[in-house]
């Protein structure tokens, strides 16, 4: 891939938001010639081996809630061959039971591509038993069931991607049209990965474009009716800091997205469509220097945000505009109650939401509910409870055509059906 380098940042703290870089050749080749990167050039050229090398250490987690089977069928095409997939689903298991069929899905294409992926349901009790016992008991709603929601169902793919040992997490919403945007998402998180300074690293998705059909044509829309909110509100609350107006911020609502390890279990997740917003604002209420921070060694070193514009356009399900709605009203409030946001983005969030109906005059707007980090996990009781108690927990392994090589994404833990 080649990459145009950042040529514009700014700082939070010890966050350093890099802005838009775009994607200029979605496959440059092998090594670089000689002199091919002078340091005044302004394009960097990243080469195969080396996304290779990333997508190998790379877990990329697919949440799905009903999404059309052979949607997500055209998802699992485009993902790299070497990265680690994660499905997790919140489909329905009845009357007709939907996780089973994605389950037959995934199992189908793993046969036929011949490498391996995790899969398991949000609702299932024993992944609730897990975190309830590992210490994340907050996870949990009044069943005693993993909540219902996306940021749930990224927090469970996350835990499986610590325990496979993948450096590297990415996210893909099942519901994208074209498989070649989503193996350039992923050729682009590697890109980012491969360009940052410190180890505590994100890198965010923007589109070049989210098509439309209007009076009977195509139109290539430039920005979603909820990116727009969210970006203005992001880049308000940095300007209250910085005194500079500022749009550095242009992917709030991104949900295609990926972080280093070492960064996504320190962070907080919020509930719900608040998650990919939140990011942006837990990176700034941990790193920003405006609170005390828990980790030294991340202010030290610091946390990059990489924004990569990609070449597909961003074909996906439209779910109406109650849906956008909840997307953006959800990251207003996280902004809202933030313990950084100042008096003056606050009155712009009310002011918002009363001119959109939302709440009254004198209302606040609802607190959105936050997890604390999975670094208070414990990792051997999480892995041995799933282990034993998990019903639709499964590993599909890798099993080349000899039959004798096989791959086990977490060899130490059982999933159902290797327990009878």
């Amino acid at each position: 891939m080649r990459i145009e380098l950042p040529h514009r940042s700014e700082r939070f703290g010890a966050v350093r938001i890099h802005g838009v870089q775009e994607v200029w050749e979605l496959d440059s080749g092998g090594e670089p010639a000689a002199l091919e990167d002078p340091g005044w050039q302004s394009i960097h050229h990243v080469p195969t081996a080396t996304i290779n090398d990333y997508e190998r250490r790379m877990a990329i987690v697919i949440p799905v809630m009903g999404e059309r089977l052979k949607v997500l069928d055209g998802v699992l095409s485009g993902i790299p061959h070497d990265c680690l997939i994660i499905l997790v689903s919140n489909s329905e298991r009845g009357p007709v039971d939907r996780y089973r069929m994605e389950k037959e899905t995934l199992r189908r294409f793993c046969r036929l591509a011949q490498r391996s992926a995790l899969l398991i349901h949000q609702r299932d009790p024993g992944v609730a038993a897990a975190f309830a016992d590992a210490g994340m008991p907050e996870l949990l709603d009044e069943e005693g069931l993993v909540r219902n929601g996306k940021g749930e169902g990224m927090l469970i793919g996350l835990a499986l991607a610590q325990l496979s040992g993948r450096e590297f997490v990415g996210f893909i919403d099942a519901d994208n049209y074209v498989p070649g945007a989503v193996y350039e998402y992923v050729q682009a998180y590697a890109s980012g990965f491969h360009l940052a300074e410190s180890p505590f690293s994100m890198v965010r998705i923007s589109w070049r474009s989210k098509p439309k059909i209007q009076a009977g044509r195509l139109f290539f829309n430039r920005w979603g009716r909820s990116s727009q909110v969210t970006n203005r509100f992001l880049n308000l609350l940095i300007s209250a800091y910085s005194g500079f107006g500022t749009e550095i911020v242009a992917t709030g609502n991104a949900g295609e997205h990926a972080f280093s390890l070492d960064l996504a279990l320190r962070l907080q997740f919020a509930a719900g469509f608040a998650v990919e917003p939140y990011e942006y604002l837990n990176v700034f209420e941990r790193y920003g220097g405006v609170i005390t921070s828990p980790d030294d060694d991340v202010m030290r070193d610091g946390v990059e945000i990489f924004q990569i514009e990609t070449r597909n356009p961003h074909f996906h399900e439209n779910k109406g505009a109650d849906h956008v709605q909840e997307m953006r009203l959800q990251a207003l409030n996280v902004l809202y109650h933030s313990p950084i946001a100042t008096p003056d983005v606050r009155e712009e969030v009310l002011e918002f939401l009363n001119q959109e109906g939302v709440i009254g005059e004198g209302e606040e707007p609802p607190q959105e509910l936050l997890y604390p980090p999975m670094s208070v996990v414990d990792w051997d009781t999480f892995g041995r409870v799933l282990g034993d108690k998990s019903e639709s927990f499964r590993q599909i392994e890798q099993v080349r055509p000899s039959a004798v090589e096989r791959q086990t994404p977490i060899p130490d833990i059982p999933d159902s059906e290797s327990k009878g």
